[in-house]
């Protein structure tokens, strides 16, 4: 994020930024966490930061493929991921019907490719560029590529026409090995890294079938073959001869078990690329016979046995070098393999011939050490670069369709990635200039592409600048001086060159070039380069001579004169033949050096790329020790810059890297007008540009227009919030623009944008804060008033509630108390009834009773539950108490209690069961068994109560009042 706006500090912004960034990252990427974007165009805004971060997610979510716009960046998962490369995933792409909706995947850059090709749509022809450093899958990448091709572009009607094109596929297939054993090497960084640079056009016919393919190789690192780095390997051609030859095989080609050669270091490290089976059966299906087959391996081994051929300087400068003892046997060895003449050979490596003169007199003078060496490592290279270019040839042949026979083509461009070593030379130069020519057409397509966007957004073009490679590229090819053309101006004059003199030149005649540096710390002369990619210090020593790439004519007419047939097809003898290898400074034509050659191949694959449209695919390793789930992220920057992801996404920040959807922007910034609800447009008058009636905003838009121009109106306000007030006249202009479905911005106006946010949400937030509190405090309050009227009411029911179960009690106990007092009146009178009844039978049966006598037995009948109560109750009740219970059963008047006396007998219990007799005079209570059957019945008995009654005797006495 910008930490200015119009350069001013926004201290506010800085303040409020941590504390927007969570909210704000959330709504710029959407809820969709950062593993599941699939396109880095959908990570808002585009930094590095946020496009690593959303790399290393995908990375460790086991998804390797992210869109980046025009471009799929593809990271290596260092680990076998079969699912991922099956032909039903192929054909489930292939038959999709929106295949850009299904996840990232090379399969879904391939069929984009070949609809277009199916469109007619020009360009017709695709290419695809596959780019990237060593390791990080720029190979696999093209060999699945191939695959996918083979498999959807194949569907012929008849079951004749369908064996020649699996055929035709089963060739192009078969290509891959062959050129990865003779082209491929391990190295410090991948240990099947590609050597060499290739076009592969996949020709396919009017029915998009595909019916052949061409392949075009760019600058071989020939140099491997007699010189490999620390730790590193050769061709892996090599290995596999050595490894997989059979015994005879192993005879015939003088390769003995344990074997050592001085090219072929670490022959103990296996790799899975060592299959030796594997490429002599691509090589056959190719059309490369057994015969041919061993011919070519009989040679490699003649170049190994070559490179064990070693000098010792001679003690006399006319005398050439002698050959050392332990190389004898590898010169006769490799003579014989190569069929070459031993003397012959030994003399052309140790005695050069040169050309002076007018008659063209030939002068033979012996070399040094050092210049045999050279001479024996350039033969090696000159035959190991022929062996490779006849390969070529012989795959083009067998796969190359006739040219009536294919109307489109679809391009796949595997190159070298940005390099950038300790020791830099011309190799390193040519890889990072094709580099540079290439960024310059990607950053060309990526430019297209956003002016298309942004012209169908209405807006101008012209506001977005970025930085041009152009400077670069005229400081390494530009005319009529650059870097190259001074190296071949030292190869034409064709005299000894110094590295301090090269180095010297190119600082002297481009010294105003601002991508041109120099290391004064250096020791060694040398002079850098401001790459796209960041700066690289190349060594002039070597270039001049690297550049030349001479082949002495002695050694070329040695191979001519060899027997072998392989040797005889790759050196042919003719004139022609002979005046390209000579060297050109005797005669006025220009010298063809590598980087002329180099250039041209160069220029002419960029035409092939502009008439094409591409497509882009930058393979990125994650870590440099071929790890799975680790992800180095200082790496990864490092390659983002190398393959001009990073320039991408700083021209993508020159223009307006914050688009934001006009719905969207309404809903998350409408707010805003609550700030400045009448703010004046006068200072955005020039920022927001005016709709043309070309293109009438549909309903939904039209809606939206007001209030987007409500929103955007508050902008100038609101960065003079922001800004110093000591120049309030630099904020009159926003850096924001409302396109036709957009509203384009950068990372400033989205600063802004989140601090006038941020402001009305903490001012809502206040507002929401004091309406809660009081909420909740109205919200206890009728709390506290219910809980009260709940306690009350619980408290009421719960009296009743126990008030009626007492009640409820009450009533069950009076209810049984009745029953059982009727019962014993009952039987207690029906006994009383009865014994009467035996003394006096005639005077119960023969006339009525007096009136005395009714009121005796209504009085026994009556007055018996008083023994009772007086039994019970005669230990607690005493004096007044006692006669007012007396008074009452007795129903005696109610005038005074105290005038009657009432004495009981008290025997060792006390209590009376009944009292059967009207009381006349004095009673008295005997304590004895009653003759009742249930005097001595009790509904509730207690153990302290006296459980039997004696025989009540009554006795008349006159009451005593009293």
């Amino acid at each position: 994020m910008l930490q200015q706006v119009n350069g001013h500090s926004s201290g506010s912004v800085a303040q409020n930024l941590p504390f927007l960034r969570e909210g704000l990252q959330e709504f710029l990427g959407g809820d969709t966490p950062l593993h599941q974007l699939d396109d880095l165009t959908k990570v808002n805004p585009v930094t590095l930061e946020t496009v690593l971060r959303c790399l290393q997610a995908r990375y460790m979510a086991d998804k390797f493929y992210t869109n980046a716009g025009c471009t799929l960046v593809a990271l290596n998962p260092f680990k076998p991921v079969p699912p991922l490369y099956t032909p039903e995933l192929m054909r489930e792409y292939h038959a999709a019907s929106q295949p850009q909706k299904l996840k990232p995947h090379i399969f879904t850059v391939g069929e984009q490719s070949y609809r277009n090709v199916k469109s007619l749509i020009e360009p017709v022809n695709q290419s695809i560029v596959v780019s990237g450093e060593s390791g990080a899958g720029k190979t696999w990448t093209s060999r699945c590529l191939m695959k996918f091709y083979a498999v959807v572009a194949a569907s012929p009607a008849s079951w004749e026409s369908h064996k020649i094109a699996e055929r035709i596929e089963q060739r192009i297939l078969n290509s891959n090995p062959v050129m990865e054993a003779f082209g491929n090497a391990c190295t410090l960084r991948n240990n099947n890294s590609s050597r060499f640079g290739k076009f592969i056009q996949l020709q396919m016919n009017s029915a998009q079938q595909m019916t052949g393919a061409a392949v075009q190789t760019y600058l071989l690192e020939k140099t491997r073959v007699a010189c490999q780095a620390i730790n590193e390997r050769n061709f892996h051609i090599f290995y596999q001869i050595c490894k997989g030859a059979s015994e005879d095989e192993r005879l015939q080609w003088h390769l003995p078990e344990g074997a050592v050669f001085s090219w072929l270091p670490n022959p103990e490290k296996t790799l899975e690329e060592d299959c030796f089976e594997v490429t002599r059966e691509a090589m056959l299906h190719l059309g490369i016979d057994t015969p041919t087959q061993n011919n070519i391996f009989k040679v490699l081994a003649g170049l190994l046995h070559l490179g064990n051929i070693w000098f010792a300087d001679s003690e006399d400068e006319t005398q050439p070098c002698q050959l050392m003892e332990d190389a004898k046997c590898s010169l006769r060895t490799s003579t014989l393999l190569l069929q070459l003449q031993e003397d012959l050979l030994l003399e052309t490596l140790r005695i050069r011939t040169i050309k002076a003169g007018k008659q063209q007199q030939v002068f033979r003078k012996p070399c040094s050490q050092a210049e045999c060496d050279t001479r024996r490592d350039c033969l090696a290279k000159l035959v190991y670069a022929r062996l490779f270019d006849w390969l070529v040839s012989v795959i083009n042949s067998s796969i190359c369709a006739d040219p009536d026979t294919w109307t489109a083509f679809i391009g796949l461009l595997d190159v070298y990635g940005f390099e950038s070593f300790p020791d830099n030379s011309l190799e390193q130069l040519c890889i990072n200039y094709a580099n540079e020519k290439l960024q310059q057409h990607f950053v060309a397509h990526y430019m297209r592409a956003q002016q298309e966007e942004y012209a169908i957004e209405g807006l101008e073009w012209s506001f977005v600048n970025y930085q041009d490679n152009q400077i670069c590229l005229d400081l390494i090819e530009g005319s009529p001086i650059s870097i190259c053309s001074l190296i071949n101006e030292e190869c034409r004059l064709n005299r000894p060159s110094s590295a301090a003199q090269l180095q010297t030149r190119i600082e002297s005649a481009l010294a105003g070039s601002p991508c041109l540096g120099h290391n004064k710390l250096s020791r060694e002369p040398s002079f850098i380069v401001m790459h796209f990619a960041g700066p690289v210090r190349y060594h002039t020593a070597g270039l001049v001579e690297k550049n030349k790439d001479p082949v002495p004519p002695e050694l070329t007419g040695l191979l001519q004169q060899s027997h072998d047939p392989l040797l005889r097809v790759l050196f042919p003898t003719n004139s022609k033949e002979k005046t390209q290898e000579e060297p050109s400074g005797q005669g006025r034509a220009p010298a063809l050096t590598v980087v002329s050659k180099f250039k041209a191949s160069l220029e002419q694959l960029l035409q092939v790329l502009h008439s094409t449209t591409p497509h882009y695919i930058r393979c990125i390793k994650p870590n440099s020790q071929g790890q799975a789930q680790t992800f180095l992220r200082e790496e990864v920057l490092s390659q983002l810059e190398a393959c001009g992801l990073v320039e991408t996404i700083h021209i993508s920040a020159a223009g307006f890297p914050i688009r934001i959807s006009h719905q969207n922007f309404v809903e998350r910034y409408g707010l805003l007008r609550r700030l400045h609800p009448h703010a004046s447009s006068g200072l955005y008058s020039h920022s927001v540009p005016k709709r043309t009636s070309e293109w009438p905003p549909p309903a939904e838009e039209a809606t939206l227009q007001p209030l987007l121009q409500d929103i955007l109106h508050t902008l100038p306000a609101l960065m003079q919030t922001v800004t110093t007030h000591n120049d309030p006249a630099e904020a009159t202009t926003v850096p924001v623009h409302c396109g036709r479905t957009k509203v384009f911005m950068t990372d400033s106006v989205l600063e802004l944008l989140e601090c006038g946010r941020a402001q009305v949400l903490d001012q809502s937030a206040r507002c929401i804060q004091y309406g809660w509190r009081r909420h909740q405090h109205r919200k206890q309050e009728l709390q506290r008033q219910a809980a009260t009227l709940l306690q009350a009411a619980i408290r009421s029911w719960l009296t009743r509630r126990h008030i009626q179960r007492l009640h409820t009690a009450a009533t069950v106990i009076k209810h049984a108390w009745q029953k059982w007092r009727t019962r014993m009146a009952f039987l207690a009178s029906k006994e009383l009834d009865g014994i009467e009844e035996k003394q006096m039978p005639g005077f119960m049966s023969c006339s009525p009773q007096p009136p005395a006598q009714t009121r005796l037995l209504g009085a026994i009948t009556r007055l018996w539950p008083l023994g009772l109560v007086l039994a019970n109750s005669g230990t607690g009740m005493r004096g007044f108490q006692r006669k007012l219970v007396v008074c009452a059963c007795l129903q005696l008047p109610s005038s005074s209690p105290s005038n009657y006396n009432i004495q009981t007998a008290q025997q060792d219990q006390a209590g009376v069961t009944s009292i059967r007799a009207l009381p006349q005079g004095s009673v008295k209570f005997h304590c004895r068994k009653s003759p009742l059957q249930y005097a001595d019945t009790c509904p509730e008995p207690s153990p302290c109560t006296v459980s039997g009654f004696n025989q009540i005797l009554l006795e008349r006495h006159k009451l005593i009042h009293g």
